[in-house]
């Protein structure tokens, strides 16, 4: 590596972006924001969507100019020698440009190329990197058959071809499961420990950025708060707690009655336990836990992020908005009613299983989730649920229909969110809600009355004229979902629903969904955010297209391994079950 200057790796003074919108408004991207990054260290970026995470990475990497301030890399002005640091720089945007007809060695031989790397230099570069991504055994696969886990690496793997004394990675993480969102922190940590790389990178997991060595909270373009995970933690001393959920109460309802608390911050889930920060000591009216148990617990990052950002949001939010209501017919209550029965469901694609000998059962008003590492078959699955792919075998009931025989009539009484928001961009938020009520059969004063429904319920009054594509990832994510009730169905598919979507609105979309299912409608959903199947009432685990786990969040966690300093959580659990498969597939 080339020798480095002492003092920080990154340096950035006053830094200032601003951007044009649509119609003609002036958006800060980046206000006055003064940071140093450290040397041979893991520095985390977080903030909710518009902090301004993308646009400083994309600024630190000489891809946009910014309209005043200052930044040095490598102890290099950036300003006056952006070729220096870009020849010295690694950078993986969310969405890295892999060529999937291409192998994995032409993909590594392309970016080889294009950063001119001599033949001598890659065959001792090469091998490492397989090495280190555990992709040497799939050279000649194709890059599009890959899981998505496997991607990632590949992307990481070309990203460090060049062997950079700087890295920087925006949401290298969103769309793969925790195993190999664990291996790929893995590499990164070793390289920074073996090479002595430093790595700033921004994310959505805000356990991820416990893990950092530093840490920089931005929201509206501003700097928050910068330092440790530790010293960040602290600013929620005295405010965290734990609360036992009555027997009479499902533990998603306990939580979100303390989210809409007054002088509550946030509540998350931790099996029958929810975890709850208050926003100032002893603000929290007693009578909302008068007969529960409520233990103090150390804050962790998470608690002190949420504080953070309520305080500074400076105004009261009302949580109560993000809970859905329903129409009369449409609400039917929770009930013992079973609305999907799936039996040795299999779908096979030649000779490969996809799915084989599934079975579970769904009742109404329940949340069921689908689990699985990349490739479990999870996706398969939820698409002959949702009748997109017709079953090779086995038995399959929908809202009381057999979808061998009647998938049409099935899709007319269930609700879809697709991953990436089957949405039209060019057309306006409300253009795409007449679209939609128009595909689901809606006519004449129903559909002005729904539309008008999905504009008071989920906040798009605002953004009504505006185009979709052109909405915060929130927003998409609440029309996506306004999209798929505008018919009153009773069973929402939602497939990977806050993927990339940031931390606050993923809490406000589990409120709306829990909220659905108070209200009799059953949601299916699959994830990757092993936290957010806390809100499921049960759940199933695959791996190679068979069901390892079945339960609720609480049996689920009692299949993890037992650590020393804290309690096991889903994705320990989660973990445990699927190496333990793998252990056994090798070892038979």
């Amino acid at each position: 590596m080339t020798a480095q200057p002492e003092g920080p790796v990154l340096s950035a003074r006053s830094l200032t972006k601003r951007f044009k919108s649509g119609k003609g408004k002036e958006i800060t991207a980046l206000d006055a924001v003064s940071i140093d990054i450290p040397r041979s260290a893991v520095t985390g970026l977080l903030g909710p969507d518009g902090a301004g995470k993308t646009t400083l990475i994309r600024i630190a990497t000489g891809l946009l100019v910014p309209d005043s301030g200052s930044i040095r890399v490598l102890g290099i002005d950036l300003a006056a020698h952006p070729g220096e640091v870009q020849s010295r720089a690694g950078y993986m945007p969310q969405k890295f440009g892999l060529y999937e007809d291409l192998t994995v060695q032409e993909n590594l031989d392309l970016y080889a190329d294009l950063h001119g790397i001599p033949k001598e230099e890659r065959s001792k570069r090469y091998p490492e990197l397989m090495h280190m991504t555990g992709l040497g055994r799939f050279t000649d696969r194709l890059a599009g058959r890959l899981s998505g886990g496997m991607k990632q690496k590949l992307g990481l793997a070309c990203t460090l071809v060049r062997s950079p004394d700087i890295l920087f990675l925006d949401e290298p993480t969103v769309g793969v499961d925790p195993l190999s969102r664990r291996e790929l922190w893995e590499i990164v940590y070793r390289l920074v420990k073996e090479q002595g790389l430093t790595v700033l990178v921004s994310t959505s997991y805000l356990d991820e950025a416990e893990k950092c060595d530093t840490t920089v909270v931005l929201l509206q373009g501003k700097v928050l708060a910068q330092g440790s995970p530790s010293e960040i933690s602290s600013i929620a001393e005295g405010r965290s707690f734990r609360i036992s959920t009555p027997e009479t109460l499902k533990p998603r309802q306990l939580q979100a009655r303390l989210m809409e608390a007054p002088g509550v911050v946030d509540a998350t889930l931790e099996g029958r336990l929810v975890r709850f920060v208050e926003s100032d000591p002893g603000e929290l009216d007693p009578a909302l836990l008068r007969g529960l148990t409520v233990t103090p617990v150390r804050p962790r990052f998470e608690d002190a992020f949420m504080t953070l950002v309520r305080r500074t949001e400076g105004k009261e939010r009302d949580p109560s908005e993000a809970r859905v209501r329903l129409s009369p017919d449409q609400a039917a209550g929770v009930s013992s009613e079973l609305v999907v029965e799936v039996r040795d469901l299999v779908k096979r694609f030649g000779a490969f299983y996809a799915v084989r000998d599934v079975t579970f059962q769904v009742r109404r008003g329940e949340i069921f989730g689908l689990l699985g590492p990349n490739g479990a078959g999870k996706s398969t699955t939820f698409r002959m649920l949702c009748g997109l792919l017709q079953a090779t075998g086995g038995t399959l009931s929908v809202a009381g229909v057999d979808l061998h025989h009647a998938r049409a009539s099935a899709r007319q009484r269930i609700g879809y969110v697709a991953q990436k928001f089957s949405l039209y961009g060019q057309l306006s938020v409300l253009e795409n809600l007449d679209f939609f009520s128009g595909a689901y059969g809606l006519r004449g004063g129903n559909k002005k009355e729904r539309m008008q429904w999905a504009l008071e319920q989920f906040g798009l009054a605002q953004y009504s004229g505006s185009p979709a594509g052109q909405l915060p990832g929130g927003f998409k994510q609440r029309l996506a979902m306004a999209c798929a009730l505008m018919h009153e169905p009773e069973i929402l598919f939602l497939d990977e629903p806050t993927s990339g979507v940031d931390p606050l609105a993923r809490r406000e979309f589990w409120h709306r969904i829990g909220s659905l299912a108070d209200l009799g409608v059953t949601v299916i959903v699959t994830t990757h955010f092993m936290e957010e199947a806390e809100y499921c009432d049960r759940m199933v685990i695959m791996v190679d297209g068979e069901i390892l786990a079945a339960g609720s969040p609480a049996e689920i966690r009692g299949r993890a391994r037992m650590t020393e300093d804290r309690e096991p959580t889903i994705e320990d659990a989660f973990i445990s079950i699927v190496e333990d498969y793998r252990q056994e597939r090798r070892a038979a």
